[in-house]
C-alpha cells in the first residue's frame, strides 16, 4: 500500500503528468474513442496516450469499453470518480484561463534569456 503525504499528495499521483488532466478534460465532454483523443490531444503519441488512459483506468478515473466489431471499438469515458475529480479541477483550469496569457509571456521571456549567448 502507498502512504501518500496528503490528499494533495495522493490527487497529485492519480492526476500527474502532461497528458491526464487533458484527458479528463477531453472526456469531459463526452466520451470518446483512442483516435479522437490522440486528434484532440496533438503532440500525444500513441504509446503514452495508452500508458495515461491505462493509469487513469487503474485509479478509477476512466471506464474502458470494447464494442466487440470488426475492427473492434474502445470508447473511454469518465467514471463517477471521474467526474468528481473534473469539478475538483474546474477552479484551476479558470485560473489558468485567467492568467494564462501572462504565464505565456513570462514563459516565452524565461526561454529566451535561457539561451546560450553565442560570441
Amino acid at each position: 500500500m502507498v502512504d501518500f503525504l496528503c490528499g494533495l499528495d495522493a490527487a497529485v499521483a492519480v492526476i500527474g503528468g502532461k497528458w491526464k488532466p487533458l484527458i479528463l478534460w477531453a472526456l469531459s465532454e463526452h466520451p470518446r474513442r483512442t483516435g479522437e483523443l490522440r486528434r484532440e490531444l496533438t503532440g500525444v503519441s500513441e504509446k503514452v496516450l495508452t500508458q495515461q488512459l491505462r493509469e487513469l483506468e487503474r485509479d478509477g478515473i476512466v471506464h474502458r469499453e470494447v464494442h466487440q466489431e470488426v475492427p473492434p471499438k474502445v470508447v473511454y469515458s469518465l467514471t463517477a470518480k471521474g467526474r468528481e475529480l473534473d469539478r475538483a479541477l474546474r477552479p484551476l483550469g479558470d485560473w489558468g484561463e485567467e492568467h494564462r496569457e501572462a504565464i505565456a509571456a513570462v514563459r516565452g521571456a524565461s526561454a529566451g534569456a535561457a539561451e546560450p549567448v553565442s560570441g
